[in-house]
């Protein structure tokens, strides 16, 4: 079962490893990313940053699309991060399950304005988030599980 997909370009780190998977009750982390998945280095980071007694799985959004839609990953409470609003919308796009989006740590840049706390967004990203959201996937900011869910599609720019 999926708990939650959030979106955080930092990947594993302090509160995604132990509040977030704490506050889910999740047994297993799935990241999502094509980049990392080629990056050996980074990955033996990942495995690093896991919290004890968590199984933590990397794969390619294809392949992560073809294990959620085998059901192979029912038998958790799945935790899913991905980089970036495009991957959690490829991801989404072909996973029915995936039914909320958590927008987390998305850094800023020049073509990129802030939503929230340490939420960054393009004008690109915007466009997919409200389609997602026009589907029924709920999409909301909330950095650490103390804080309050917010509507993300309020926050955004374009209407």
């Amino acid at each position: 079962m999926i708990k939650l997909t959030r979106v955080d370009h930092r990947l594993l780190h302090g509160q995604v490893a132990f509040s977030w998977t704490k506050f889910l009750d999740t047994d297993c982390i799935l990241i999502v990313s094509d980049s990392l998945v080629k990056d050996e280095l980074k990955m033996n980071a990942m495995r690093m940053a896991k919290p004890t007694g968590v199984k933590l799985v990397m794969k390619s959004i294809e392949d992560s699309i073809s294990a959620i839609n085998s059901g192979v990953t029912d038998k958790y409470n799945l935790f899913i991060i991905v980089e970036s609003v495009e991957d959690a919308y490829k991801l989404a796009q072909s996973c029915s399950t995936i039914k909320q989006i958590n927008l987390g740590g998305m850094k800023a840049s020049e073509e990129r304005h802030q939503i929230s706390k340490a939420v960054f967004v393009s004008a690109h990203d915007e466009v997919l988030l409200k389609e997602l959201n026009g589907k029924g996937i709920e999409v909301f900011t909330q950095l650490v599980p103390n804080d309050s869910k917010q509507d993300a599609i309020g926050l955004l720019h374009t209407k």
